[in-house]
């Protein structure tokens, strides 16, 4: 790409604000300047009253958005320089006021959908999915955990999903992510662009209501084969609240004629995770289960990260899988010796590091 050519295209479209992702050699991957680029753009269409609604939207088939630029907040974190606490916290603020629109904003989201791509959908009201979609946050494979709101969606889920999701990171097709409430459409890719069209020519004032039917109008319907399949087992054993217990429920569905290869493999992925990224993402969920607003995990869900910037664990996942991509971490958190910090120390506030301030 270009000196030139912008990470994040912005303009009108007829009624219609548009907000373009515009890396797709990097999968759209999120960094601060289009951060900050993307919230300007969306602050300054919903304060026109001529703009009826906003569109979210990626470049290219491949990804709407992968996550976050996961090299650059390693560098940051190396260099203690504050652009990634400064990246976490607008980016966290923008998902707010996103969440809070006094307007209709539509995701159309094609391709890969993960990490920090997923914030900038999970909290909108009108959630579009093409059939290319795989839906993930993979961040526990990393020395992560789910952020961007994550921990206040994922516990809502129906069956235990969100917390399979979670602690997995496993990527799930448009059709699971569809059934589990993740998003609220399917719209055939070769259908996108004249729903596209259609929103383009929305008038000021356009309802919720009425987004919603021209959406139905090009929606069909798509199945959801790992819930259809698994969707039980997923149930019986993301249920229980103890990491521990969780792998003991699937140990013993080892010999299901059913659910016995899935457990096994799901007992493998969860076996090759950050020990300590389950441990913390596993208390973030129970806390932002309880949890009355999205912002109050937001915050958890900031300092936490921050303090993964002081965790060898973030770095050695990263080193795996993107720097070296041997995909074979070895997890300093799996130590013998090793005993996982108290959650009240990972988040505690720090003096001289701000929260994220949210108004909306």
């Amino acid at each position: 790409m270009s000196h030139d050519e912008k990470t994040v295209v912005a303009g009108r479209e007829g009624g219609a604000g548009v907000i373009r992702l515009n890396r797709p050699k990097a999968l759209n991957a999120l960094d601060l300047g289009m951060i900050r680029a993307m919230r300007e753009a969306l602050d300054g269409f919903l304060d026109d009253p001529s703009v009826a609604v906003v569109l979210l939207e990626g470049t290219g088939e491949r990804a709407f958005c992968a996550g976050g630029d996961i090299r650059a907040v390693i560098a940051s974190g190396r260099a203690g320089d504050g652009i990634a606490e400064a990246f976490w916290r607008e980016e966290y603020e923008l998902l707010s006021r996103l969440a809070h629109a006094p307007k209709p904003v539509v995701a159309l989201a094609d391709g890969i959908v993960m990490g920090g791509g997923a914030g900038l959908v999970m909290h909108l009201r009108h959630r579009v999915a093409t059939e290319r979609v795989r839906f993930a946050m993979p961040e526990v494979g990393i020395g992560f955990l789910p952020d961007v709101g994550a921990t206040y969606v994922l516990p809502r889920l129906a069956g235990a999903f969100g917390r399979y999701l979670a602690l997995t990171g496993e990527a799930v097709d448009a059709g699971d992510a569809l059934a589990a409430g993740l998003f609220d459409w399917r719209v055939p890719s070769n259908r996108l662009s004249e729903l596209r069209r259609q929103l383009t020519e929305l008038m000021p004032g356009a309802t919720h209501e009425a987004v919603d039917a021209l959406i139905r109008c090009e929606a069909d319907e798509i199945g959801a084969p790992l819930l259809a399949h698994h969707g039980a087992a997923i149930a019986e054993a993301f249920r229980q609240t103890d990491v521990a217990e969780i792998e003991r429920v699937l140990g013993e569905m080892d010999g299901d004629p059913v659910h016995g290869s899935f457990a096994r493999r799901t007992l493998e992925t969860l076996r090759g995770r950050s020990p300590w990224s389950m441990a913390v993402t596993n208390a973030l969920l129970a806390e932002g289960e309880a949890s009355e607003t999205l912002e109050a995990c937001l915050v958890r869900e900031f300092r936490a990260a921050c303090f993964c910037l002081e965790m060898d664990d973030f770095y050695e996942g990263v080193r795996a899988a993107v720097i070296d991509k041997d995909r074979n971490p070895k997890w300093p958190s799996a130590r013998p010796d090793w005993r996982q910090p108290a959650l009240d120390a990972t988040l505690a506030d720090r003096p001289g590091r701000a929260d994220p301030v949210f108004g909306y």
